[in-house]
This record gives C-alpha cells, structure tokens and sequence, in this order.
C-alpha cells in the first residue's frame, strides 16, 4: 500500500502561480504523476517522473508553465503552476504506482490516488 495526499489547491486569477505537494508514505521504487480532470471532461495526466525522478512526461498544454519535482528527503511531490489559464481548472490528483520501469502517464498505470485538491482559476 501507498498512501498520497495532496495539498496546495486554490483560487487564484489568471496569470499567478500556485504549487502542489503531495506526500507519500514511501519512495521507495514508485513513479508519481499529477494528474486533473475538469468537470465534464476525462481526467489526464499532466506531468510524471519515473522511480529515479526523472520526468518522464509534461502534457502540451502545461510545458514552460508546470514544474514536477520531488524531494526524496521529505517523501514530496510537488507540481509549481505559473502563468495559470482558466482552461487550468479542476481537481488535481496526485497518483503513485511502484513500479522500477517506465509507465506511461496514463491513469490506468496507477493504482494509488489521493483525494484531489481542487484548482481554480479566474479570468
């Protein structure tokens, strides 16, 4: 078992930043993703680093704004969002899978989620 839980969510205005952390309760051998889904629409990932902590994949449509990291120390995922859209909102997951290979950024590769920390952005 893993356990994630995220936090960090908000409203802000178009243009600001926020940053989302999520805590696992182990490292050890796991990718990690952030993934969102907006209200009528299919949740997709957003960006994913691999068990080494190498991201692996950043959607198109949040390259050059959203930053994943880790800290390995702190057992964290972070997810720092700049310059954010209103096409940005939604409710944010953090998702862990242990695994010592490379999964596609895919829900369907991950089998332990966290709650969800909504983000909102106004225009």
């Amino acid at each position: 078992q893993v356990q994630v839980v995220e936090s960090g969510g908000g409203l802000v205005q178009a243009g600001e930043s926020l940053r989302l952390s999520c805590t696992a309760s182990t490292f050890d051998r796991i990718a990690m993703g952030w993934f969102r889904q907006a209200p009528g629409k299919e949740r997709e990932g957003v960006s994913c680093i691999n068990w080494i902590g190498i991201n692996t994949y950043t959607a198109d449509s949040v390259r050059g704004r959203f930053t994943i990291s880790r800290d390995k120390a702190k057992n964290t995922l972070y997810l720092q969002m700049n310059s954010l859209k209103p096409e940005d909102t939604g409710m944010y997951y953090c998702a862990a899978q242990r695994t010592a290979r490379n999964i596609a950024c895919m829900s369907a590769e991950y089998g332990y989620w966290g709650q969800g920390t909504q983000v909102t952005v106004s225009s």
